[in-house]
């Protein structure tokens, strides 16, 4: 709260309280509503998670900081599942573009964090034709400003094969923003 909006609520609560002593007091006045936080813009609520989308971390729909899934619940997807959380505006990536990314990658099963490209500082570049079958296809359509959770079933992702801290038969949940296409 800032100083003149605290300095407000003593002196209302001061009067308040003397308002009430004696007889033929003044009715007391009516209590302040609660200071809201300063903010430069209101937040865009997220939408709900689709079925088969763990929820995220932190505030999905703001594109400066990262967001990354929990744990999910119950089974884990048997198909890809991807929803939109920020909408982009622009260009949509096709199955031949390289993307710039910035992402998070979890499990769906303890919401462990694998990688992460906020975590080395800078987006990262991927040709889409080079990557697991599902984060290709979870990309494809998206729209150059957007953020999309993608959720990889083990046939789309890396099967029943272990890949460093990914453990064999996985299903990945990726936090992604499109940031550009090359």
């Amino acid at each position: 709260m800032n100083r003149s909006l605290l300095r407000v609520a003593v002196a209302t609560v001061a009067v308040t309280a003397l308002a009430g002593c004696g007889s033929g007091a003044a009715p007391a006045a009516p209590p302040l509503p609660p200071a809201a936080a300063p903010s430069a813009a209101p937040a865009a609520p997220a939408p709900a998670p689709a079925p088969g989308v763990p929820p995220l971390t932190g505030n999905p729909t703001d594109l400066t900081a990262p967001s990354q899934a929990q744990a999910g619940t119950g089974q884990p997807p048997t198909k890809l599942v991807t929803q939109d959380i920020v909408v982009g505006t622009g260009k949509k990536a096709v199955p031949t573009d390289t993307v710039d990314v910035q992402y998070s990658g979890t499990l769906y099963s303890d919401g462990s964090l694998f990688d992460s490209s906020w975590q080395r500082g800078e987006p990262a570049s991927f040709p889409l034709d080079g990557v697991v079958p599902g984060f290709a296809q979870g990309i494809e359509g998206m729209q150059v400003g957007g953020r999309r959770v993608i959720v990889i079933p083990p046939d789309l992702g890396y099967g029943n094969r272990a890949n460093g801290p990914i453990p064999a038969g996985s299903t990945l949940v990726f936090v992604v923003d499109l940031v550009g296409i090359s």
